[in-house]
């Protein structure tokens, strides 16, 4: 007998089905760790050696080497059993930490073991990252991704805030030690649940005995990348956003903080912006607009508000608004992107094609965190500010101008272009949307 019509719209109906609750909750639970583990690694290496400079090299080893081993990550994910990459990405990640939370513990830590040990996190978390990207629309059916895509992404956020509040909390009341070992624990936990996430035979990643070559898979990666065109102009308009955003709420938001509301405001300014999102997620597993990747792009323009509030020196209580209106929309973007990338990639590539969007994302944030500085110094602060909203309304416009963007349905014909097996002529330097 056939299921009742309205049971795949519930919001909810993802969680009904086993291997997604795994993932969701595997994903939810080593991101809560990771919510902890900045603050507490920062207090480590500044208890350590009270050297901002060493905490720079710390930190940096980790992002450097999870940029460098995506492509890798995206490739093994696209070879083996995606949800066994994870179980042991998180193994691998558990130990790190756990080595990490024993030398602070035990006052062994030096800056150069911290180096090592951080830069073994980020290469294990960039293999994790394409294969759990890549796995949603394995554990549900295609009429339910846009859900699964806001409900992950809703888990995520809660768990990267409530990682946050008990990391601050852990540092303050028993040291960053225990908050490391914290980060360890929530790793050994998630590969558990990892380990649950079961994928119909058909749908399983099926380890071919004959597979090119790491290059060959990466090019097949970059062909699927390139060949279509909304896909890469996203990716490239968001190297930009992602660039203007950084430097210009991340790294000048607190010198106009100082200057005017205050840092206590000026968190609550990033709280109501993470506050949005979970609230974007609740509206995304409802809101299912026919041109979902149109209404997405439409929304991403709303990054410009905090920048724009801050140039113009708008009280805080606009600049909360301004952050809740921003994390609501830019939540619909990132469903409405990961829900057309899934539909439209295949899946033995799909990891590939978001290792490609996350190296994107990765190298243009620590471009523009070294850049902003001398910019604004040149220029002054708030003229720095207006650059920044202009990249980033030139940026939405620039997705905005591509047909395939503003003609793409969720769930129906392919975008109006070119043939999906002709090449974009000069490919955008990679950035991620997302």
């Amino acid at each position: 007998m056939p299921s009742r019509p309205s049971a795949p719209q519930s919001p909810l109906a993802p969680l009904r089905h086993r291997a997604f609750r795994a993932l969701a909750f595997g994903r939810a639970i080593s991101l809560l760790g990771n919510g902890v583990a900045p603050m507490a690694l920062s207090f480590a290496v500044l208890d350590l050696t009270h050297s901002v400079r060493d905490l720079g090299l710390v930190v940096g080893a980790r992002s450097l080497f999870n940029v460098v081993f995506l492509l890798f990550g995206g490739v093994l994910a696209d070879r083996l059993p995606r949800h066994l990459v994870l179980v042991g990405s998180g193994v691998l990640s558990a130990c790190s930490q756990a080595a990490v939370a024993t030398l602070v513990l035990t006052h062994s830590a030096t800056v150069p073991l911290l180096i090592v040990l951080s830069a073994a996190n980020g290469t294990f978390a960039a293999v994790s990252m394409p294969a759990s990207s890549a796995l949603v629309p394995q554990t549900v059916p295609p009429e339910l991704r846009q859900s699964a895509n806001a409900l992950n992404r809703m888990a995520a956020n809660t768990a990267s805030i409530t990682g946050t509040a008990l990391g601050g909390m852990l540092v303050a009341g028993v040291g960053p030690g225990w908050g490391l070992v914290v980060d360890s624990a929530s790793f050994a936990l998630s590969t558990l649940f990892f380990a649950q996430v079961r994928i119909p035979a058909k749908a399983s990643d099926e380890v071919d005995p004959v597979r090119p070559g790491l290059l060959s898979e990466l090019r097949e990666g970059w062909s699927e990348f390139v060949s279509r065109t909304w896909i890469w102009v996203i990716v490239l308009a968001f190297g930009f956003i992602n660039a203007a955003f950084a430097g210009g709420v991340t790294l000048l938001g607190p010198v106009i903080a100082d200057s005017s509301f205050g840092r206590s405001n000026w968190g609550f300014v990033l709280a109501s912006e993470t506050v949005g999102m979970l609230l974007g997620g609740a509206v995304a597993l409802r809101y299912r607009p026919r041109h979902l990747l149109l209404v997405g792009c439409v929304c991403a323009g709303t990054l410009v508000l905090l920048p724009l509030g801050l140039a113009l020196g708008l009280p805080v209580s606009v600049m909360l608004l301004l952050g809740l209106v921003s994390g609501v929309c830019i939540e619909q973007f990132s469903v409405a992107w990961e829900t057309s990338l899934q539909q439209e990639v295949p899946a033995d590539r799909l990891a590939r094609v978001y290792s490609y969007d996350m190296v994107g994302s990765y190298v243009a944030i620590p471009l523009a965190q070294i850049t902003t500085g001398p910019l604004a110094a040149a220029v002054g602060v708030r003229p720095a500010l207006y650059c920044a909203a202009g990249v980033i309304a030139l940026s939405t416009l620039a997705m905005l101008s591509v047909r395939e963007v503003r003609t793409f349905r969720v769930g129906g014909a392919r975008p109006e272009a070119e043939p999906a097996t002709e090449p974009a002529t000069e490919p955008a330097p990679l950035e991620a949307a997302g």
